[in-house]
């Protein structure tokens, strides 16, 4: 069975307000998740589009992979963060990043509880 293609923010907040210390906020006058009073994700004027905080090294594996669900704007490209389009991302890319988005936006010693308390549950 292929996977469903397209996600929403809706969808997109429930998974991030699963990790730690995550909350709504709001960032440029749209809806945004923070963690710790961080950016980890924002939606973009369109309501289309996930603005994703990143590594500069995996924005450019996820670019050369996926280019039909990643891109870029020049407004970010001197930035570490990743566009998302929304209406064609499956739930598996979603999943994917937002939690790394998560992980380059909580602290340290945040990111090895979190660690430390899914070794313990397995």
């Amino acid at each position: 069975m292929p996977k469903r293609l397209g996600v929403t923010y809706e969808q997109a907040k429930r998974i991030a307000l699963t990790f730690p210390e995550v909350v709504e906020s709001t960032s440029y006058g749209t809806p945004a998740l923070k963690v710790r009073g961080k950016l980890m994700l924002r939606l973009k004027e369109d309501h289309e589009t996930l603005i994703c905080r990143t590594t500069w090294e995996e924005r450019e594996r996820r670019l050369a992979l996926e280019p039909d669900i990643f891109f870029l704007t020049d407004h970010y490209r001197e930035y570490p963060w990743v566009l998302l389009r929304l209406p064609i991302a499956t739930r598996t890319v979603l999943d994917g990043a937002i939690e790394h988005a998560w992980l380059q936006s909580a602290p340290k010693s945040l990111v090895a509880r979190r660690r430390i308390a899914r070794v313990e549950t397995r």
